[in-house]
């Protein structure tokens, strides 16, 4: 399989448009060494496939379409790669980019959980709204461990864990967690048999989680805040990295603890960064670690092939 990581930020990307944090601010100047990024989606492909799947559309799409020219082929006057999307959950900065792509001349093919659906067609209805231009295809996707594919995407094999983790702030279960707000996936390539785990939005890793991630040629998981406290001690807010949904990377029972009892030749990659994650400096103590842990940071563009 390949794997292009179109967007490696968390919501707001980095530098985020209105932060003046070190990060943002240093970035804008040129004053830290650190890759920008747009926020969080992926788009997989078969290896004999042009077309693929867009996991996630972010509010950042149309530009990660243009510095991507494998979502679009050229093949008609009218083309694009995406056989269909796959939403992870229903948080605005993974699915607001679907209004970006009303312009399909058919019914725009989604893979969701039912609470998802839900979110989608109530609290933010999004997919209410499409059904006004080119229309929804809405597919099941179900918690039970049912594998799926998606047509027009030989290869690829799809399985859905439900994780730990917050509902999207519109949603009427945000502080009453339901099965399904939020799913990891193991992407599998039925010809080799090599398997991704992949997971976003990450707030505690269960027994059946960690199974999936042990299991996995490579994981992309969770890369938000690198402490509990981040947002609360820079000022940025009063929730801690826990409290919205997020596992942090230091700490004890933190991300890199688990990856770190992962496998040795697992890959291990961290997406869905915050602009304010001080990993993102490529000259900081915590990017430091992170590399002595062999635990790698997604970047806009990066190819992956597991």
């Amino acid at each position: 399989m390949r794997i292009t990581v179109l967007g490696a930020a968390a919501g707001g990307g980095f530098p985020q448009w209105n932060c003046n944090c070190r990060q943002c601010a240093g970035q804008r100047a040129g004053t830290l060494r650190a890759q920008p990024r747009t926020q969080s989606s992926i788009f997989v492909q078969g290896d004999h496939g042009a077309d693929g799947v867009l996991f996630n559309a972010s509010p950042d799409i149309l530009a990660q379409i243009r510095a991507n020219p494998v979502l679009q082929p050229g093949r008609a006057r009218r083309d694009s790669a995406i056989a269909g999307v796959v939403l992870m959950d229903g948080q605005v900065d993974h699915v607001t980019g679907l209004l970006m792509l009303r312009e399909r001349g058919a019914p725009l093919p989604v893979w969701c959980t039912d609470a998802v659906a839900d979110d989608l067609t109530g609290g933010f209805p999004v997919l209410r709204v499409l059904d006004h231009f080119c229309g929804v295809q809405r597919h099941r996707i179900s918690i039970d461990g049912t594998p799926f594919e998606v047509p027009g995407v030989p290869g690829l094999r799809f399985r859905a864990l439900p994780l730990s983790s917050k509902a999207a702030p519109y949603s009427p279960h945000r502080d009453r967690p339901a099965p399904g707000d939020n799913i990891g996936l193991l992407i599998t390539d039925t010809a080799s048999g090599r398997t991704v785990f992949y997971a976003p939005g990450l707030g505690e890793i269960s027994p059946a989680v960690f199974d999936a991630m042990h299991g996995a040629d490579a994981v992309m998981v969770d890369g938000t805040f690198f402490t509990d406290d981040e947002m609360p001690a820079l000022g940025l807010g009063h929730k801690t990295a826990r409290d919205i949904g997020h596992l942090p990377q230091s700490g004890p029972g933190g991300m890199v603890e688990w990856l770190d009892r992962l496998p040795p030749a697992t890959r291990r990659l961290l997406i869905h960064i915050n602009n304010t994650n001080p990993i993102l400096d490529q000259d900081s103590a915590a990017n430091a670690l992170l590399r002595e842990h062999g635990i790698e940071l997604c970047e806009d563009g990066m190819l992956i092939q597991p």
